[in-house]
């Protein structure tokens, strides 16, 4: 029962006996560790997993005296070479005779805990910007609406052809800034969910911006066929993509050092993921990687606060309005650069669109 209850823990948990020898591991350490339960039963704590020997002596003290401990900000060696930085708490489990029998070890990974809390502060900020957006579209719409309707009864007033341009002038720019301000709001309709490939909108939006690169820029495909439909609005998934891809290939198309101009875009399946502070089971993650300038480490953080572009010629428009969509279909666009590329990841949940 109690192991039962343990497997459905989102927490890793790994349990060792008094030899410091792997007893059980919870499905969540399995993926933390990418181990194989069945293949670390019997072996010791350090063939999984080691920090250094100061560690492995503050377990063997923990089984003498029965003390628990948490060790903050520990860096694990993996027999694979990754490096994994994490919290954990070691608890000794008492046996029948008041002597330790086991030791329970709960990890908590810093960069999982780092991520959600920035993911958070995404989520936070980006609704914050809209209901603002929203108020300010109100106080500027009514008095633009009395501007052009005086400047169409002025107008008629006019038998002077060139005073009438000036009205036009008037009522054209009025246009002008409604038709801003309801690109600052987003998309106005809910999306109309249905069952679709998500490949095949990437092949739509692939299409669409092929014709406008022209060949000035290569498209990579990088994709899991594994990935099960999901629940979406079509064409506002595919509005959602064109924007972050035509953000990519703008960028790309006016950096002249770069020759081999190149835009990739993976799908991967991901397993037990967090979005925000919500775990999901199955999670879509479309990545649009290009090989362009990257982007400024001075709007990194506001990339997706409207009006905010990296380019001079740029709306900043279009990942607004991307991060809205995709935060409708209850998930994320993050940014990252990594090793001289600029890296978004798209995050779909599955599981929760059915």
């Amino acid at each position: 029962m109690h192991s039962l209850l343990i497997d459905h823990l989102s927490t890793a948990v790994v349990k060792l006996d008094k030899k410091l020898l792997i007893e059980y591991l919870n499905p969540a350490a399995e993926i933390l560790l990418a181990v194989s339960r069945r293949r670390v039963y019997g072996q010791s704590i350090e063939n999984v997993f080691f920090e250094d020997e100061h560690s492995i002596a503050a377990l063997y003290d923990a089984v003498e005296t029965g003390y628990p401990f948490t060790k903050r900000e520990a860096k694990f060696e993996m027999p694979n070479g990754k490096k994994l930085f994490l919290d954990y708490t070691v608890t000794p489990v008492m046996g029948s005779f008041n002597g330790t029998d086991s030791l329970l070890i709960e990890l908590y990974p810093r960069n999982r805990m780092k991520r959600i809390s920035q993911e958070d502060e995404l989520l936070v900020t980006h609704q914050t910007s809209k209901e603002l957006i929203r108020g300010l579209a109100h106080e500027i719409k009514n008095p633009l609406g009395g501007i052009r309707g005086a400047a169409q009864l002025i107008s008629r007033s006019f038998k002077d052809e060139g005073l009438k341009d000036y009205t036009q002038v008037i009522i054209e720019e009025s246009d002008r800034l409604r038709d801003l301000v309801d690109r600052l709001l987003g998309p106005r309709q809910l999306p109309k969910k249905e069952s679709i490939n998500v490949h095949k909108v990437i092949e739509r939006v692939n299409q669409l911006v092929t014709v406008e690169a022209d060949e000035r820029v290569r498209f990579i495909r990088d994709y899991d066929p594994s990935i099960p439909d999901i629940m979406g609005d079509s064409s506002q998934l595919i509005q959602a993509l064109l924007n972050v891809v035509r953000n990519a290939m703008q960028a790309l198309l006016q950096d002249d050092s770069q020759e081999d101009k190149q835009i990739r875009i993976m799908t991967r399946a991901l397993r037990q993921f967090t979005i925000g502070s919500k775990r999901h089971k199955l999670v879509c993650k479309i990545s649009v990687i290009d090989n362009g300038p990257g982007i400024p480490s001075a709007i990194l953080k506001t990339l997706f606060y409207p009006m905010v572009s990296g380019r001079a010629d740029g709306t900043g428009l279009g990942l607004s309005i991307a991060q809205s969509i995709i935060n409708q279909h209850d998930g994320l666009i993050e940014c990252k650069r990594e090793h001289h590329q600029t890296l978004f990841n798209i995050l779909l949940p599955i599981e929760s669109n059915h």
